[in-house]
């Protein structure tokens, strides 16, 4: 029996349900989320909160983390990892994804999203509605690629970076660790760690918190 438990009930939890529901592939779906007072979302039944996920793993083989927050994201996939749940990928079926590509743990695909050939993404990551993934890109970890998005071939993307909507980047380019991208931007020159980057073409703003070690 495959039972799906989703961790975050909020949109973006919205969204993966919808996903989920969309595969065919399981019998039942159930939301964790840590706000109070939340019994349904969508149709699907609220059972607890974050921290009971250890009690439901004799029922939920699988469990899937839908919080936004990048690195919060990883620590929880982590988390349900080591407790012994399966982390699956979730892709909409109106997605297309080259048969080349990988798709790591926990990472999920929205509508209308292209991923193309030998493109790597990471475990945890969000490649949002309408975004595009070219040839040979690399995605590590917890990168959010947000609707809109359009990332040319050999781009390099580290850990915990976000995307913001409707940005663009160039071939052959590498982007850093802990990354923001505002809205918007044209990337043309690599992108160091811990910094936001706007603008056409996009210029360093300033620094961003560095992540510590857990």
């Amino acid at each position: 029996m495959k039972n799906l438990l989703i961790l975050g009930a909020g949109g973006h939890g919205k969204v993966v349900s919808e996903i989920a529901i969309l595969s065919k592939e399981w019998e039942s779906i159930a939301f964790l989320d840590d706000r109070k007072n939340i019994k349904n979302v969508s149709g699907i039944s609220v059972i607890g909160e974050f921290n009971d996920y250890s009690s439901l793993i004799n029922k939920y083989k699988y469990a899937f983390v839908a919080i936004g927050d990048n690195k919060l994201r990883s620590i929880w996939i982590e988390r349900l990892s080591r407790a012994g749940f399966i982390i699956p990928v979730l892709v909409h079926p109106f997605s297309s994804i080259s048969n080349s590509s990988i798709l790591g743990a926990g990472s999920v695909v929205m509508a209308g999203a292209v991923i193309n050939a030998d493109a790597h993404i990471g475990k945890g990551c969000i490649i949002n509605t309408s975004s595009s993934i070219d040839h040979d890109c690399k995605l590590s970890e917890g990168v959010h690629i947000s609707p809109g998005v359009n990332i040319g071939g050999s781009v390099t993307i580290r850990e915990y970076t976000w995307v913001c909507i409707g940005s663009s980047v160039i071939n052959n380019i590498s982007i850093g660790t802990n990354v923001i991208l505002a809205a918007g931007a044209i990337v043309n020159r690599n992108v160091p760690d811990n910094v936001l980057a706007a603008g056409v073409p996009a210029k360093i703003k300033k620094q961003v918190g560095v992540f510590e070690n857990d």
